[in-house]
């Protein structure tokens, strides 16, 4: 008997050894892979009623690149959850690819067990938002004060302005905000990012400093628009909270008395 696909992947990427090797391996992992060598036969697919679950776009591709791609995609209404897959790690080219309507920005270099897991948020995410629509009468919605959190999409929104965050910092904001005034640990916070059992490469202090530089990204994200953001407050010694935002001079601090801002972005690597 056939075991059932996890999901249906499009992988768009002008590379063939890695777009063969890719789908190959997602292939043992129980996805259904179509692969497209550029992008224009992948809007065909989709302007034919093609459907997938996922988009996995590679950002330099000839004659339509990736972020293109991403934007007539959009323009069309097609609001498949994308990742970029590239080899362009510049911070800027996350940012427009967030900007553009994408979910989330892996680098080529990542193993394959970063992708299935940010893969695997994504489906979980768009599963989990699915039943709190219907439990909340279709409203899917989180709001909290200035926050606004769209579950169905993953966008996050600050007194009405959209932060760009990534799947897995949205995912960090929602567990956080869904909790107000409650302590959440690190531990709890690097099970989220990396599934509950991950053995942290340096013990303890390792994955604190990982967790720190995902909340200093976050932190950075909001301060862009709002520079008087200080509603994720620290627990020193214990993690977070999502609070009221009384404190924000002291938040970039951690319990050791060192500025966040002294951390090595490396430290964010998961």
């Amino acid at each position: 008997m056939t075991e059932p696909t996890i999901a249906r992947i499009a992988l768009v990427d002008d590379d063939d050894l890695f777009r063969e090797s890719l789908s190959l391996n997602l292939g043992d992992e129980g996805y259904e892979v179509i692969t497209f060598d550029r992008g224009e036969p992948a809007l065909d697919f989709f302007a034919a009623g093609g459907a997938v679950d996922i988009v996995l776009l590679d950002w330099r591709m000839p004659k339509l690149d990736g972020i293109d791609v991403l934007r007539q995609m959009r323009a069309r209404g097609i609001d498949v959850p994308v990742i970029f897959l590239t080899v362009l790690s510049d911070q800027i080219y996350e940012e427009a690819a967030l900007a553009g309507g994408a979910l989330d920005f892996v680098e080529k270099s990542r193993s394959l067990s970063i992708l299935l897991k940010r893969m695997r948020l994504i489906l979980d995410g768009t599963k989990g938002a699915t039943e709190e629509a219907d439990a909340a009468g279709n409203t899917a919605v989180h709001c909290l004060g200035e926050l606004e959190l769209r579950l169905d999409n993953s966008r996050a929104f600050w007194k009405g302005k959209r932060i760009d965050l990534t799947l897995t910092e949205f995912n960090i904001v929602k567990l956080m905000s869904t909790r107000p005034e409650e302590d959440v640990s690190y531990r709890e916070i690097y099970d989220l990012v990396h599934g509950k059992g991950f053995v942290a490469g340096y013990g303890p202090s390792g994955y604190r400093a990982n967790v720190r530089a995902f909340i200093k990204r976050i932190r950075q994200k909001f301060r862009s628009v709002d520079a008087g953001f200080g509603c994720i407050e620290n627990y020193p010694g214990f993690g977070y909270r999502w609070g009221k935002g009384g404190n924000a001079a002291n938040q970039g601090r951690d319990e050791d008395g060192l500025g966040e801002d002294m951390l090595i972005d490396g430290a964010a690597a998961d």
